[in-house]
């Protein structure tokens, strides 16, 4: 790999690295209910190595490479260096990778699906590994294994993608030759079947058939909880007829245990039935496998409302697998904040006077709005390839249909800051205000993203043979076309299995519009505490509302360090998302937004937005937009659905060769987040230990985690 290519897949020199504080909100709880949040955090660690290991193959031995090192020194980083000859600068670029590293859970980026390497060359990491045998064994393991440290051969591999196209996964293991027709035809046949996916990797051996591979903390489940029964092997159909599928239990086996055995020791603690009920639930599934006992718990977790330890664990988003249907590991636990929660609150109250505003008829919403328990947390644990800002979950569609979900906003990780950040493409004359305002921006977005986003629209579907959730006699108009909509779900069908690989950057574009959209109502804003209702885009609520804009017209340009020019293959839903209302804003005419800049290497492009127009231009095109995203995903319109989110996130020359490069030189490093850890002492009670925020603390904190 040339140095010019190699360059882009540098870990970041120093990544930001911040404390999320959660002290006060800890030492709240009652001793019950920090012994109930410990052992949570420890089943969602427990889970460390399942993510690692969904990473690449590498991602295990460098981790354990890393503590061993941290164990060696006993933390000590200077006096490791100073003792084996590795200068200050080459021990700092190592601890610079490492501290990215921990706090993507691998060595892809969880924000662009790309590999990063050390700065150091490969000559100071030996060295550092010089320090015993054990870990000079240690370097050997993880530079053999997969891709390595380092760069690879081949570029493709150094992103996430299909195998077929010569990228790295671990969804399907030991299988190079395993292509996406297949994946495809082994999931339509088991979505017959009604087996999700989400717990499951699939692997291609070297006869041609097929194993499904089910992460269980047991390796034979007994029948009667199993999600088939006794059955474990089929023969496939169709362009896979005479090859066989056959399950195989314990992926994950040791994992999987330590999990199921701290979610039995939670539901000792629990603070009521419904937890207790919930802890059963997560128990058998972790156990046995089960994908519905998972289901079930989901349905006990949107009944505890209010909980003052807030938590939920699992395979939960599927964004990594390139075929997105599989989910990566996580688990949080966290403390309510009451104070911001009463917004959120006041939101779920006008929930269904903000819904009508959207830009569709009753028939392509859920029959009632299930209204959802939507908290604000204070994030204790969270055990993830990437802490995200809100969640909306569970991702069920029969549950989130039919029986409700959940919101939540992160507190901590929202208001999470390193000093002095700058802010590429914002005017200087914008500076100040979105410095200020960002914020307040982002929790309305967050919000309304969140409970209005992935909370709304209805699937339309058949669902058992001759059984629609609606009238197919009287089928309802589109308001794309104006005429009756002629396609939607068939029984077993669900948004994720229709729509694959498209399906998480899309559905994160329709949150993000619902927000775009809503964000413009000043009665959403006053939700928040800006203005009184009335609209003014001159006071505080026009304030918020231009930052909205701009935050997320910024977000489109940043957006170009997720998309990877020699595959040309977008690497995050969400950046992928942001690209495209991006294009909506600048084709909403009237200038309403452009990108400014008299350099022809466009070192000072910057984004302007007319706040004039935002309500006569920007709110018009976005809901245009949002319609037809909307409409095509609730009638399982995949390919006109398809070819209008592909083409709006379609990367020409000038986006790719002039505006990228910028991006790239002016990137800011993600943030990663120190985390505390809890501990049981000899008289039963919990103690909570934070950590430095600095490139130091984060792996001493990982290595104290004991993982």
């Amino acid at each position: 790999m040339d140095a010019a290519t190699k360059k882009q897949y540098f870990a970041d020199n120093p990544p930001p690295v911040v404390l999320l504080e959660i002290k006060p909100h800890f030492e709240a709880l009652t001793e019950e209910q920090k012994l109930y949040a410990h052992y949570l955090s420890r089943a969602s660690f427990s889970g460390t190595r399942i993510i690692l290991r969904q990473i690449s193959p590498e991602s295990e031995p460098i981790y354990d490479f890393i503590i061993l090192l941290h164990n060696q020194c006993q933390g000590n980083w200077k006096s490791l260096a100073s003792s084996t000859g590795v200068s200050d600068n080459d021990l700092t670029a190592f601890l610079c990778y490492a501290a990215q590293f921990l706090g993507n859970g691998g060595n892809y980026k969880s924000f662009g699906d790309q590999k990063f390497i050390p700065r150091c060359s490969p000559e100071v990491i030996k060295a550092l590994a010089s320090i015993s045998s054990q870990c000079a064994s240690a370097l050997d393991k993880a530079n053999s294994t997969g891709g390595g440290f380092f760069d690879t051969k081949d570029p493709a591999l150094m992103h996430l993608g299909y195998t077929e196209l010569g990228h790295m996964t671990t969804y399907y293991p030991d299988s190079p030759n395993i292509t996406k027709d297949e994946i495809t035809a082994v999931g339509d046949f088991l979505e017959k079947k009604n087996l999700p996916l989400e717990n499951t990797r699939l692997k291609k051996t070297n006869d041609g058939n097929f194993e499904l591979l089910i992460a269980s903390g047991i390796a034979n489940p007994p029948a009667a909880d199993r999600d088939l029964g006794s059955a474990d092997d089929f023969n496939l159909e169709g362009n896979l007829a005479g090859k066989k599928l056959k399950l195989v239990y314990g992926d994950y086996i040791n994992e999987m245990a330590k999990v199921a055995l701290n979610t039995k020791k939670a539901e000792q603690h629990a603070a009521n039935d419904i937890q207790k009920h919930l802890m059963q639930e997560y128990t058998k599934s972790f156990g046995t496998g089960s994908i519905q006992a998972f289901k079930e718990s989901q349905r006990w977790w949107i009944k505890d409302k209010g909980p003052m330890v807030e938590s939920d664990i699992g395979f939960v988003e599927t964004y990594r697998d390139p075929h997105g249907v599989r989910g990566e590991w996580e688990g949080f636990v966290a403390m309510v904040n009451q104070d911001r929660t009463k917004s959120f609150a006041k939101l779920v109250a006008s929930a269904e006077t903000m819904i009508p505003k959207l830009p569709w008829t009753t028939d392509f919403e859920k029959d009632t709005f299930l209204r959802p328990d939507f908290t604000s947390l204070e994030v204790m644990s969270f055990s993830t390839s990437g802490i995200p800002a809100g969640i909306n979950i569970p991702n069920y569609d029969d549950i989130r249909q039919n029986e409700g979900f959940k919101n939540v906003s992160l507190g901590n990780v929202l208001s999470a800051k390193a000093p002095n950040e700058p802010i590429p493409f914002i005017r200087e004359e914008d500076q100040a205000l979105f410095r200020e305002y960002r914020d307040p921006a982002f929790e309305v977005q967050v919000g309304v993203h969140e409970l209005l986003g992935h909370g709304t629209g209805k699937l339309l579907q058949e669902t058992s043979p001759g059984e629609y959730n609606f009238d197919v006699k009287n089928p309802p108009i589109s308001p794309i076309t104006n005429k009756p909509i002629d396609t939607w779900y068939k029984p077993g069908q669900t948004w994720s299995s229709v729509f694959g690989a498209v399906a998480s950057g899309y559905e994160e574009c329709r949150a993000e519009c619902v927000a775009m959209a809503l964000a413009c109502d000043f009665g959403v804003l006053q939700i928040f505490g800006a203005g009184d209702g009335t609209q003014d885009m001159s006071g505080l609520a026009g304030d918020i509302l231009y930052a909205c804009y701009l935050q997320m017209a910024r977000a489109g340009i940043l957006a170009l360090e997720s998309w990877d020019p020699k595959s040309k293959k977008w690497g995050q839903a969400h950046s992928k998302a942001r690209f495209s209302i991006l294009q909506v804003f600048l084709s909403a005419g009237d200038d309403f937004v452009k990108l400014d800049y008299s350099k022809d290497d466009l070192s000072d492009l910057v984004v302007v937005v007319d706040r004039s127009k935002i309500l006569s231009h920007g709110r018009p095109a976005v809901e245009k937009y949002l319609q037809k995203l909307h409409v095509f995903k609730c009638t399982a319109n995949f390919k006109e659905g398809a070819d209008l989110f592909e083409g709006m996130t379609f990367v020409d020359g000038w986006w790719a060769g002039k505006v990228r490069n910028i991006v790239m030189e002016k990137k800011v490093p993600r943030k990663v987040f120190v985390q505390a850890n809890t501990f049981v002492g000899d008289d039963g009670k919990v103690s909570l230990k934070e950590y430095e925020p600095t490139l130091e603390g984060i792996v001493q904190s990982w290595a104290e985690r004991d993982v």
